[in-house]
């Protein structure tokens, strides 16, 4: 894969992230700050690192499988590695400055 391509994969996977929504909240997962890592590697693997606004997130399952299904559907992403990881945990200052004002923090 050339970096070419590997940027253009990177542009729809935070597209697709900014898809997936927490029911309870209306701002998209990625503008949430709850992810923390997205490594393709030019093999097509992709490790993403990602988190919830609280570990007992009723919405976890539903969630997690939203964020698989559209990793796979990209063209380019042969498989896909999702951690999730509580450290360092979320906080409101992870948010995108959209998110804040959207959920009226600003």
């Amino acid at each position: 894969m050339t970096q070419e391509e590997k940027l253009k994969i990177e542009e729809r996977i935070v597209e697709a992230l900014k898809t997936v929504y927490d029911p309870e909240i209306p701002v998209n997962i990625y503008d949430l700050g709850l992810i923390y890592k997205i490594d393709l590697h030019d093999d097509g693997v992709l490790d993403l690192d990602m988190t919830f606004t609280a570990p007992a997130c009723p919405a976890a399952d539903f969630i997690l499988e939203d964020v698989r299904s559209k990793m796979e559907a990209i063209e380019g992403i042969t498989t896909v590695n999702i951690e999730m990881v509580f450290d360092p945990a979320w906080d409101q200052s992870m948010m995108s400055e959209e998110a804040r004002v959207e959920l009226g923090f600003e």
